[in-house]
């Protein structure tokens, strides 16, 4: 028998075993996660505070924290590391040669507070605390000029804080009112 004859009938011995589902039940992968599971992933703040977690950090232990984990790739004061700039550049978005940082783009420290909470430190995002996350907002918004040198930040006072480009994030007018398939269904009812 020649291997081309060979390997079509191998094929069609087991195509039955592949056409055929093994029962009438959808496959199951892993397991629904528990509650407690979830919470380590709901972790979103939004613009108006709502998801900020229960904590508090004052500017002085955000240097600490800065010159801990930040310094390194976004230097001393938040200028001139190897990564993005964090302070300055107040009043330079509608120039030439804008500078966005914390101080000059952010909208709101809220949401400030979450991307730090997500994605740093680089090396080990989420490792610290809501409290020295607390503290780091509260330095960068120091360096920016938002907060004084004895400030401190916590879930009440975060969302307080008024960034100086906070309306300065507007649609254009196409975009002013989207809607979306669920939108649509829930309208439905």
């Amino acid at each position: 028998m020649s291997s081309r004859k060979g390997c079509l009938m191998l094929l069609l011995a087991f195509l039955p075993a592949w056409a055929t589902p093994a029962s009438d039940d959808p496959p199951r992968f892993g397991r629904a996660p528990t509650a407690a599971e979830i919470a380590l992933w709901d972790i979103d703040v939004r613009p108006d505070g709502t998801g900020l977690p229960h904590g508090r950090g004052t500017v002085a232990h955000g240097l600490e924290v800065y010159t801990t984990n930040c310094v390194f790739c976004h230097g001393e004061g938040g200028q001139g590391g190897i990564k993005d700039r964090l302070a300055g550049g107040l009043g330079t978005l509608a120039t030439a040669k804008p500078i966005k940082t914390v101080g000059s783009y952010w909208p709101y420290a809220t949401t400030l507070y979450d991307y730090i909470r997500r994605a740093m430190p680089y090396q080990a995002p989420g490792s610290l605390s809501d409290d020295d996350y607390y503290a780091l907002s509260a330095y960068l918004l120091h360096i920016n000029g938002l907060l004084p040198a004895d400030g401190a930040l916590d879930q009440d006072s975060l969302p307080k804080v008024q960034m100086p480009n906070r309306n300065g994030f507007v649609p254009e007018p196409e975009f002013r009112h989207i809607t979306n398939a669920r939108q649509k269904a829930a309208n439905k009812h």
